[in-house]
């Protein structure tokens, strides 16, 4: 989801290492988002992810973690904890180590348990992931099957190693709790400041990273012991402050000060969530007219939980005549201006406002390119409407010369953000 573009913090208190195992992140068949969230947890933790190693199923992976913890302070190493005969994570983890195996009587009741509630038999290859090496640590999986796994360091020592080896499942509901639960405590036990350690992360729409950067990052990197970091995220970026408890709330107003009418959350909450979240607050409808996004906005919105008690119409007039239909844009008003314009973007915004009874209405006409385009209205342009109840209509043209998805996700950001400044009362 994000991209680390910027960085500013002391060094790592400990070498972390990633080992993921999967045939299918090695095709590309499935994206690695286990890698990014990972990154994201241990960032918080004062931790940067040393290196990330992909291999396939099967025995590759013993290779893999042996090269990381003869490195790392810390190894995690994702998939192959699975029945099938080329999951061998736990057993190679167990061969480098020289550790026997035995099977683990809580593990073999939560496979009984969990199969049974599902009418089905423990097979003998299910039985596998109760084997566990002797000396490592249980991790429960409450999501899956395969439990998860901690090696001490000192299970290491004979091969002159100081790293600590977790074994976790690879889906991603499975993972998540796990690190969370059981991982990140134990990090933070080996952290001189772990329990201490706060970190902020504030979310910002509406501005880029370079004026993020001019305006405050000078004052917050005059903060003894604030970490700061930067995150480009879906049309947002999220300013990250970590350390102790003074630092991060000095750095956290600093923010507030120099960029407060621009940040949307502070608990990372994306746009389409605060927005909806906001609506249900002020007992308030919004409807959506849509032309070049073809949805895409009202597809944002209905994707939060609870978005039916405030969304009540999404219209997609695409072309001309189905402005003019559901809308009731005049057609004189097409003819003379273009569909791509403030004054139709305008009537699309009031007309969507009247024919749904919502209290705001958003309206985009544009041209998502990359043909279409003329030398007054370049592909690219793009006008948004915004109407509301008792309020003047507002049009903002904007202008994003880059691909048709990514047109409709910066579109349907700017959009949004109209709206949110319309309720905070901030100028839009």
């Amino acid at each position: 989801m994000t991209d680390v573009i910027a960085t500013i913090c002391s060094p790592p208190m400990l070498r972390l290492e990633l080992v993921n195992t999967g045939t299918e992140l090695c095709l590309g068949d499935t994206i690695n988002t286990n890698a990014a969230w990972i990154g994201q947890r241990m960032a918080a933790l004062g931790i940067e992810v040393a290196r990330q190693t992909i291999v396939p199923d099967g025995g590759a992976v013993r290779e893999a973690i042996e090269e990381a913890a003869a490195r790392a302070d810390v190894v995690l190493v994702s998939g192959g904890l699975g029945p099938t005969n080329d999951d061998v994570t736990r057993e190679s983890t167990a061969e480098l180590l020289g550790l026997s195996m035995v099977q683990d009587a809580t593990v073999t009741a939560h496979l009984e348990a969990y199969f049974t509630k599902r009418n089905k038999p423990v097979s003998a290859a299910t039985l596998r992931q109760a084997m566990v090496p002797v000396g490592a640590s249980v991790l429960e999986n409450a999501f899956g099957t395969a439990p998860g796994l901690y090696f001490p360091a000192e299970l290491g020592a004979s091969r002159g190693w100081h790293s600590h080896i977790f074994l976790l499942p690879g889906p991603p509901r499975e993972i998540k709790p796990m690190v969370e639960n059981c991982v990140e405590p134990r990090i933070r036990a080996l952290t001189p400041d772990g329990a201490s350690r706060q970190v902020i992360y504030l979310k910002l729409t509406g501005i880029g990273e370079s004026d993020i950067v001019e305006k405050a990052e000078k004052e917050l990197q005059a903060v003894p012991g604030l970490e700061l970091g930067y995150c480009i995220g879906k049309g947002d970026v999220d300013v990250r402050l970590a350390g102790q408890a003074g630092p991060v709330a000095t750095g956290a107003q600093i923010v507030r000060d120099r960029l407060g009418e621009f940040i949307l959350s502070e608990d990372r909450r994306v746009l389409e969530e605060v927005i909806i979240h906001t609506l249900t607050e002020s007992g308030e409808w919004l409807a959506t007219a849509e032309s070049c996004t073809g949805g895409y906005l009202a597809s944002r919105l209905t994707d939060v939980s609870g978005a039916s008690k405030v969304f009540g119409h999404g219209f997609v007039t695409y072309a001309n005549e189905a402005k003019e239909k559901h809308l009731g844009v005049p057609a004189d008003l097409l003819q003379l201006h273009g569909a791509v314009s403030e004054p139709v973007a305008r009537a699309m915004a009031e007309g969507c406002l009247q024919v749904s009874g919502a209290n705001h209405a958003l309206s985009i006409t544009g041209i998502a390119g990359p043909t279409g385009g003329t030398e007054e209205k370049p592909a690219g342009t793009v006008f948004i409407g915004l109407a509301s109840l008792g309020q003047e209509t507002v049009v903002r043209r904007f202008f994003y010369p880059i691909s048709r998805d990514r047109f409709k996700l910066l579109t349907s950001q700017a959009a949004m953000d109209m709206l949110r400044r319309r309720m905070k009362g901030l100028p839009i």
